[in-house]
């Protein structure tokens, strides 16, 4: 439970009003002690006081920082199991933020596949998102992953450069144009024979519309054949898993 009013303490003296100080962070005198009470009394008091304030200093510190998240591997191996990583070799996830996305793919990415995060790492929407973040993710995960920074609307990547193109969980987040920039995007840089690997939430761009006919026409719009379409239902959380092939 934290302090209403967090302090930072520390002590000091003034014998002109004949007692000790307590004071704040801000040098204010927040505790006051009687001459008669010894300077260790005292130094032990103001401790305490401060050790009792290193997990309100700690809580601070965190907020600029991502919060920790756990991995639900479920939905990943639904997109991962119909993307046959092992027939492949470049890998793009098209936002993949602090990693989440790339732990998620990395179990069924073999170590022969070169993997590439892309995300704007815009730590005004995420404290603390950078790159450094999402590689050092990834490689606890057993993912070498290169992290860039880049746009969605406009990648980074040469024309059918890709063997995989992933969009977890950030296609509706975006505006629909962007969204539907993002998809064309995926098609431009996907390999004549590649696959690409969208994982939604059922939300679309469009109030009353049904989410997996919704984001099945994005796709298919973005000049992809529907391969695989998937409705999750884990731990009263909803997903769609759509499959595109280029045509």
């Amino acid at each position: 439970m934290l302090d209403p009013a967090p302090t930072f303490f520390s002590y000091s003296s003034s014998r002109s009003v004949s007692c000790w100080w307590v004071t704040d962070l801000s040098g204010n005198p927040s505790t006051r002690y009687p001459l008669s009470v010894s300077r260790t009394t005292v130094s032990c008091a103001a401790l305490t006081a401060l050790s009792s304030s290193i997990d309100i200093v700690c809580y601070l510190a965190s907020l600029g920082s991502p919060p920790p998240w756990r991995m639900e591997v479920e939905k990943y191996e639904a997109l991962t199991d119909e993307l046959t990583f092992s027939k492949r070799d470049r890998i793009l996830d098209i936002g993949c933020g602090t990693g989440r996305s790339l732990v998620g793919i990395a179990p069924a990415v073999p170590p022969t596949c070169t993997t590439v995060g892309l995300d704007p790492f815009d730590d005004r929407i995420i404290l603390g998102n950078a790159p450094g973040l999402a590689r050092r993710n990834a490689r606890n995960a057993g993912l070498d992953a290169s992290v860039v920074r880049g746009d969605g609307t406009r990648l980074p990547v040469s024309d059918d450069s890709m063997d995989v193109v992933t969009a977890c969980r950030m296609l509706h987040d975006l505006s629909a144009t962007a969204a539907n920039r993002t998809l064309s995007e995926a098609h431009r840089v996907c390999r004549p024979d590649g696959r690409l690997g969208v994982l939604e939430l059922p939300i679309t761009h469009v109030e009353s519309s049904n989410p997996t006919e919704y984001w099945c026409e994005r796709v298919s719009d973005a000049g992809f054949d529907i391969a695989v379409v998937e409705e999750l239902d884990l731990n009263d959380k909803r997903y769609v898993v759509i499959i595109g092939e280029p045509r």
